[in-house]
């Protein structure tokens, strides 16, 4: 495998589809040709792209919720409630965790158990092993745009049978949906086995369909610094791009502090779509989505409502394209779809609320656009430096060297010397910089800002400033402040 950013060799993208849709018997419903027809009978309203361009131009905020269960008439029963009941204006299919390791043997004896036990078995919908027929039932029964969600390193039979069964978007990309869920899955690998959803996906493109596509923004969602997901979510967009791939929505995770979340959600769309432009992309369309705190939450139902709000003012605020919805019940294991529902009509009630409201730029939020906006160019200039013009061999090389550095990732291929922690304000912070190519004056910026917090505290910097801040939200504060 000679790992290059370029757009697939049309012949080699045919041998490796065949080797793919062998891998299990639900490949064979695949006919690209049929799947293009269906795609341009599906009304308008019901594709992701076209709703979240329509958002866009409208300055309106959409609703998402993550939701999947095993049995095909539960999840449609899952996402009518969600949509009627809850409100969401997008609607998700959550995929199981045996499809995500390609355990499709696994994924059909927990269909048959769920169906023994009249209840879900599998934490989502095992989508390859239901096939195209099934997966168009799910989508011709609700009136919302519904989304693959899933987490899966070599996601490509997924995504065949996935896009035929008439869903409009797909989460995922070769980094973000490996240095954050896998220790062993090499990166050249995970980009290349990408690169191949992307080439579909860009063939449905110059088939007449557009599929919408959205690199996972969070990461490790523990305290990522803007900066490091803003890279990544730059560089899964230029991969995408040369593949033909015309629509992506770019996410962040929230980091908690309003300033320094509104700053990165701003940024985001302004440095995806300018190095796009800086590398001849200029026909893709780019929206922005926050996904809610994905960290530690209350165990108290009433104070997880606290920061599920928190989390949509910061997308009101900063004119999210969507957000994904957390719900009351994160500290206690898989939501009702009550608590769903909660989650998503707490958040619109926020987001309609705001809607007329916009962040003033004051002196601090110029000055955190403009610190997320240098950190993000240091990256991924040094990324096209170090690849010698190509981006996917640069990718390879700077997760070596640590010039990109996921925290709290469990990846062997990730350096994991980076350290991050909130300054006094609560804004994510560098302790260890590692080997990020940051300029001098940058890493004095975030030293600076962690000392003053330590100094405010009468502690030392250290560590445990990080477990601290770790397990702050979940016990009802931002920074973690020693007792």
């Amino acid at each position: 495998m000679h790992l290059k950013n370029k757009k697939l060799d049309e012949e080699v993208f045919r041998k490796i589809r065949e080797e793919v849709l062998a891998g299990w018997h639900t490949g064979g419903e695949v006919n690209f040709k049929e799947a293009v027809g269906y795609h341009k009978n599906i009304p308008k309203q019901k594709i992701f792209s076209h709703k979240l361009i329509k958002a866009k131009k409208e300055n309106n905020t959409l609703v998402q919720p993550r939701a999947g269960v095993a049995l095909v008439d539960e999840h449609i029963e899952l996402l009518k409630y969600l949509e009627e009941e809850g409100e969401a204006d997008l609607l998700p299919t959550t995929i199981d965790s045996y499809t995500r390791h390609n355990k499709y043997e696994e994924a059909e004896n927990g269909i048959k158990e769920s169906r023994s036990a009249r209840r879900s078995l599998l934490n989502g919908f095992p989508a390859v092993n239901q096939g195209i027929r099934q997966c168009r039932k799910v989508n011709e029964a609700v009136n919302s745009p519904v989304q693959v969600r899933h987490g899966t390193p070599d996601a490509r039979l997924l995504v065949e049978i996935s896009i035929a069964g008439g869903f409009t978007s797909y989460e995922g990309g070769g980094i973000s949906y490996n240095i954050p869920y896998s220790k062993n899955n090499s990166l050249q690998k995970t980009i290349y086995d990408w690169q191949y959803v992307d080439r579909l996906i860009g063939m449905y493109e110059e088939a007449g369909v557009t599929i919408n596509r959205e690199p996972f923004g969070p990461l490790t969602g523990t305290l990522v610094p803007p900066c490091i997901s803003h890279s990544v979510a730059v560089i899964e967009s230029l991969l995408a791009a040369e593949q033909g791939v015309k629509n992506i929505t770019v996410g962040y995770g929230q980091c908690g502090s309003l300033i320094q979340d509104v700053a990165a959600i701003k940024t985001l769309q302004m440095v995806v779509q300018e190095y796009l432009s800086k590398y001849g992309y200029t026909d893709v369309e780019v929206t922005m989505v926050l996904h809610q705190w994905m960290g530690g939450f209350p165990q108290d139902e009433s104070k997880s409502f606290g920061v599920i709000s928190w989390g949509a003012v910061a997308a009101a605020l900063a004119g999210a394209t969507k957000v994904i919805v957390k719900t009351p019940h994160e500290a206690l294991g898989v939501p009702t779809k009550e608590a769903n529902a909660s989650g998503l009509k707490t958040t619109k009630q926020i987001i309609t609320m705001l809607r007329e409201q916009q962040m003033p730029l004051t002196h601090e939020l110029e000055e955190e656009i403009n610190i997320i906006l240098f950190e993000t160019r240091c990256i991924v200039d040094k990324v096209f430096e170090i690849g010698e013009g190509d981006l996917a061999k640069g990718t390879i090389r700077a997760f070596e060297a640590g010039v990109i550095d996921v925290p709290f990732a469990p990846s062997k291929f990730n350096a994991g010397r980076v350290l991050p922690a909130r300054d006094n304000n609560g804004a994510v912070r560098l302790l260890k910089s590692g080997a990020l190519p940051l300029t001098q004056d940058i890493k004095d910026f975030h030293k600076e800002k962690i000392e003053k917090r330590a100094r405010f505290e009468k502690r030392d910097v250290n560590f445990q400033m990080v477990i601290d801040d770790i397990y702050a939200i979940g016990k009802g504060r931002l920074v973690g402040r020693p007792r």
